[in-house]
């Protein structure tokens, strides 16, 4: 397995799917845009095409080296070598391929932001675990999603249309914040899901709460189980 694909780095090589998801974001001349993972930069001139400012983060040296040789006479572009989930950016719209191995982080990280739209491509798996509202496959980061995202579906992407090749293909998805969340609450959810297989009774009482209930967290709203996780971190 080479390092990349071991990183969960692979290279959108369409330009048609490239400007798809650019055209998708309706930037506009108002818009600061944020792009999680330089990677080649097949989608990075589009949007400096589009935006009126776009900072475009690379965790990766080379490929940081490697971008800034190339788009270094575009005037509204602010590359930036390092883990973007890390960093303190202000931006209106989010529109990045994101590395498979990032997608959970990505979310958690980005229900903390203040931000307009967001138009992000995750693996196939991971977009159907985000919209999933009941059932055992329901996943923490489905919760935060869906509590503080309005989510669609906008383009499939086919694996071929990747360097190298994924195991599966992607889903690009368009978001709209609705809420923000704290730190503290986000990992109050992560805590509930390490137990998922309890009754919500069952749970509740590993944190000092009494919940009078037999259901499971898969069969909550999310409203539901945001409320829980509030309880046992007061």
């Amino acid at each position: 397995m080479s390092k990349r694909r071991a990183l969960g780095q692979h290279f959108l090589t369409s330009n048609q799917i490239a400007e798809s998801i650019v055209d998708l974001a309706r930037i506009t001349r108002e818009d600061t845009v944020l792009e999680v993972g330089t990677g080649k930069g097949i989608l990075t001139s589009c949007l400096c095409s589009k935006a009126k400012r776009v900072i475009s983060v690379e965790k990766d040296p080379i490929l940081y080296r490697e971008a800034k040789a190339r788009f270094a006479g575009i005037q509204n572009l602010e590359l930036e070598h390092g883990d973007a989930f890390e960093m303190d950016v202000d931006f209106t719209a989010l529109v990045s391929n994101l590395p498979y191995s990032e997608s959970r982080n990505a979310m958690e990280w980005l229900v903390q932001r203040r931000f307009s739209h967001a138009v992000i491509m995750v693996q196939k798996e991971f977009a159907q675990k985000l919209f999933l509202k009941k059932g055992s496959g329901r996943r923490a980061v489905s919760v935060l999603a869906g509590y503080c995202f309005d989510m669609e579906k906008l383009l499939n992407v086919k694996k071929a249309n990747f360097q190298p090749v994924p195991r599966v293909d992607s889903v690009v998805i368009g978001i709209k914040q609705k809420k923000r969340m704290q730190k503290e609450l986000i990992a109050a959810v992560n805590k509930l899901f390490s137990f998922k297989r309890k009754t919500v009774r069952s749970i509740a009482r590993q944190f000092d709460v009494v919940i009078d209930s037999d259901k499971r967290l898969e069969d909550l709203s999310d409203g539901e189980i945001i409320d829980i996780a509030k309880k046992i971190i007061r």
